[in-house]
């Protein structure tokens, strides 16, 4: 069976327990499983001999079980299996006097004990690593990982004595070696076949190989409360032997060789398929080819070899079984380049692409729509507005279509440059089309655009297209955008329907960019009659600091509206201990003076009830391995039960939090945490308050219908219900001008971005603001870190580049990005942002030689996987 990146894990995995635990993980194919990246490295663990042991100092060594004995516990129930080793042959080689220490196993399960005894029976070989301490003047090793050998044939020595006979003729592969885990050299003779009828296992076939396997450092992999790092370390290896690897990686840069670490086979009741099984003769020369062929370079072989990088099969080997903390720290290395070289390839083919497109030339005119606006608008616009403006009008003129990116701080003006850009365009004579990701926004919109063209002339006509309009409505809209009467259409979903057709279409602006993919984006460049693109301009509230902008969105011009329009005041932002109950009531009698002022107050919510953990088996999975496909329809949302498992598509609508931060043990295993507060338990608690009686309140979440958030909104807006208890649905263009306080729960759990975004709802009216963050961090805890950020600052900037160092750029730039589907996993925006606009240098001389990438077979693979698993960043494919 040949094996690809494509193949998948239930195909060559029989364990389906673990098949299911995997994909848990994101992890559904075997390309899933080789970039599942450790999160970190362990160090090597030196060899001691018994009588060498520090307390204290992890070790390693080969001794035979001397006696074993189990012993029922009688303060409390459970076992105590104590086993007695013996290391004399190991310690001569090691040329210090042989010992003897204890191995100690606790456990209220019979059944794991009686699997230890039958492992540690009297005469086994065994290797045993761990921590050493003391007790009642014995050396004592407690829960160590034990490693058993197989028996050796008679004649050929006798284990650890055949060991003793290699040290002392100078061949000892761990005697006096500074690196004894890249030699091959083994002082330990064959082992014997087991033989036929055995029950037992035995979990290496030589010493030799046992210590090598528990003395090289090991990748240590975030992990669930449905399978471990090491299961998954073992899964991968079997994969590795499956695809053709022999041997690990080595230092001299080798991808095998003799020299190198045998990598051991998969046992057969874990892997159902095992390549080149029936080949007894493969030598590692020959696995190292198959792997190679398994594993194709993705980087042009000039590239590879001007950086000094590895061949890609062999970097996967040097993460997934590193010979050395060196060697997996270039390993990533060479995987990060392999990443910065795909996105900027990409994104410079999709800048190429664009420009080779026509579009309608939307040129200025005397006494145009677009100077009648700026007129009559009773504020004076920023610099940075009339400097975007112009921009952008100089982009509309030109007749190749214009790819622009707005990126602005909440309430910073973009509504009134993107009207400037379509009144440019229907002067023309053209269409212009503004998509908006919720019903809500969008109607905000209409009844904004609408009020500011009134009084323009001639008149614009402006169509609100929804997916929720009644179906007389709907028809109008659909029949008006039809016609191609140069007019502004305001729509949400609704414009990426075949029933929506805009014949004279000049302009597309997205708002809130990150919730469009690029099929949807695109499928408007079909609603034309001639064949020509429109004009794009994509605007976004969310905070991207400019390195990661220019990485990200490298095919367009970026623009940032960094002012703020005059008599907006700063938002004061507190931090509330949620245990803190004296700090809680005086923060709810401040929103009850405020209302009473006929003000407004937000209380935002994560989840809509406390139904919503719809888990799938418990497993807690890391934001960087989620599968992409269980968040598609959050719209941006993580779908994530409160314990940091992954919820149920069903669940998906119901968790507001775009990516909360997992917490890691040092294993790599999700730690529990509190539940997340929902809408109608807080509702109802909140409403119970004394400082609330008499005031109404109102919810509104993302499975209400359209008609219902409407009404919420306009009784909202109107102070019938002054206090809107919601989740996160409220975050984008929601503009209720009283509204001057927001409360976020559990606000330790969102990103830095998505509470800078939330905290922009309140303050637009010119009134003083707050925003309160109630948390249940621990005090000194990197959540706690993370609030003090956003405490001290209202620079979004500043705010999302503190994002992007606590969370990695992935999860700041977007839902995508950090899910089993995302193409980069490895480069760091800021940090590499040197290696990136290296890799964009060489990109651009690659694509200068060879546009369509017809040499580079492989590259051009990974630039369309990138496209597609990136396809929420890049706005034209």
């Amino acid at each position: 069976m040949s094996i690809t990146m494509g193949t998948t894990l239930a195909s060559l995995v029989t364990n389906k327990r673990r098949v299911s635990a995997l994909k848990s993980l994101g992890i559904v194919t075997v390309g899933d499983a080789l970039t599942y990246y450790p999160f970190r490295v362990t160090e090597p663990v030196p060899l001691r001999a018994i009588r060498e042991a520090a307390p204290g100092q992890q070790m390693a060594f080969a001794a035979v079980i001397r006696d074993m004995r189990v012993v029922p516990m009688n303060a409390r129930r459970g076992y105590r299996l104590e086993a007695t080793v013996d290391d004399a042959d190991f310690a001569r080689s090691r040329r210090v006097p042989g010992s003897t220490a204890r191995l100690t196993f606790f456990s209220y399960r019979k059944s794991y004990v009686d699997w230890v005894s039958v492992r540690l029976r009297a005469g086994t070989s065994v290797v045993v690593s761990g921590m050493p301490g003391e007790y009642m003047g014995q050396l004592q090793f407690t829960h160590p990982e034990i490693l058993t050998v197989a028996p050796v044939p008679a004649g050929a020595g006798a284990g650890l004595e055949g060991y003793a006979r290699g040290a002392a003729s100078g061949n000892g592969a761990f005697a006096g070696s500074a690196d004894p885990y890249a030699s091959a050299q083994s002082a330990y003779p064959p082992a014997a076949t087991v033989p036929s009828g055995a029950a037992l296992k035995y979990d290496a076939d030589t010493v030799q190989e046992a210590l090598t396997r528990v003395c090289r450092p090991r990748p240590v992999y975030h992990a669930s409360s449905r399978i471990s790092s090491e299961h998954i370390h073992e899964t991968i290896l079997g994969l590795l032997w499956m695809m053709g690897a022999r041997t690990s990686s080595t230092p001299d840069g080798q991808l095998a060789g003799a020299g190198a670490a045998g990598i051991v086979a998969p046992a057969t009741d874990t892997i159902a398929v095992q390549n080149g099984e029936e080949k007894s003769g493969t030598t590692a020369e020959s696995g190292a080819e198959a792997l190679s062929q398994s594993i194709p370079d993705v980087l042009p072989e000039s590239v590879r070899k001007a950086k000094n990088l590895m061949h890609r099969a062999e970097a996967f080997l040097a993460i997934h079984d590193p010979a050395s903390t060196a060697r997996f720290k270039e390993a990533i290395e060479t995987l990060r380049y392999e990443e910065a070289f795909v996105s900027q390839t990409s994104l410079l083919k999709a800048r190429s692409h664009a420009h080779k497109s026509a579009a309608h030339s939307c040129p200025l005119v005397t006494d145009s729509l677009r100077d009648q606006f700026i007129a009559s608008l009773p504020f004076s616009l920023t610099a940075g507005q009339q400097q975007v403006i112009h921009d952008i009008a100089a982009d509309l003129a030109h007749d190749w279509p214009m790819q622009r990116l707005l990126q602005g701080e909440v309430g910073s003006g973009k509504t009134v440059v993107a009207l400037a850009a379509m009144l440019q365009a229907v002067d023309a004579g053209y269409q212009a089309v503004l998509v908006a990701p919720t019903q809500v926004l969008a109607e905000q919109h209409a009844e904004t655009i609408g009020r500011m063209v009134e009084q323009l002339k001639p008149a614009i006509p402006v169509t609100l297209l929804m997916g929720g309009m009644k179906l007389a409505a709907r028809r109008k809209a659909l029949a008006a955008a039809s016609s191609g009467e140069p007019g502004i259409i305001v729509a949400t979903h609704a414009a990426f329907s075949k029933t929506f057709q805009a014949p004279h279409l000049a302009l597309v602006v997205i708002d809130e960019q990150h919730r469009f993919g690029v099929e949807q984006r695109e499928s408007l460049n079909a609603k034309t009659d001639d064949g020509t693109t429109p004009h794009l301009l994509v605007m976004t509230a969310t905070p991207i600091p400019r390195t990661a902008a220019m990485t990200w969105f490298g095919d367009l011009d970026i623009s940032w509206l960094t002012e703020l329009p005059g008599g907006r005041k700063p938002i004061r932002t507190v931090v509330v201990n949620e245990a803190d109950a004296a700090t809680m009531g005086r923060m709810f009698a401040h929103i009850r003076a405020r209302v009473d002022a006929g003000e407004r107050a937000y209380i935002v919510c994560p989840r809509i009830d406390a139904d919503d953990e719809e888990n799938e088996g418990g497993s807690g999975v890391s934001a960087a391995a989620g599968s992409a496909r269980g968040r598609a329809a959050a719209s941006g949302s993580s779908a994530r039960t409160a314990a940091g498992g992954r919820a149920t598509r069903a669940a998906a609508d119901a968790i507001g939090i775009d990516d909360p931060y997992e917490t890691f043990d040092e294993n790599g295993e999700t730690v529990a945490r509190p539940p997340l507060h929902a809408v109608a338990e807080i509702a109802d608690r909140l409403q119970k308050l004394p400082q609330f009686q008499g005031i109404r309140f109102a919810t509104l979440t993302g499975r209400d219908k359209d008609d219902v958030k409407t009404q919420v909104m306009a009784d909202f807006a109107g102070g019938e219900t002054p206090i809107l208890v919601s989740t996160t649905v409220i975050e984008v263009g929601v503009d209720v001008k009283q509204a001057s306080c927001i409360v976020i729960f559990d606000a330790d759990r969102y990103g830095l971005s998505q509470l800078h975004q939330l905290r922009g709802r309140v303050g637009r009216g010119g009134t003083n603001s707050w925003a309160f963050l109630i948390s249940r961090a621990e005090p000194g805890s990197p959540a706690e870190q993370r609030l003090e950020v956003i405490h001290h600052s209202l620079d979004g900037a500043e705010i999302a580049q503190a994002d992007l160092e606590f969370r990695g750029a992935g999860d700041v730039l977007g839902d995508a990005q950090s899910g089993g589907k995302s193409s980069l996993k490895l480069l760091r925006v800021v940090k590499d942002a040197d290696m990136i606009a290296d890799a964009r240098t060489r990109a651009g001389q690659l694509l200068a030689a060879d546009p369509e990438l017809a040499g580079e077979v492989q590259l051009a693979g990974a630039v369309l996987d990138f496209t597609r698993g990136n396809e929420t960043f890049l706005t034209s494919s």
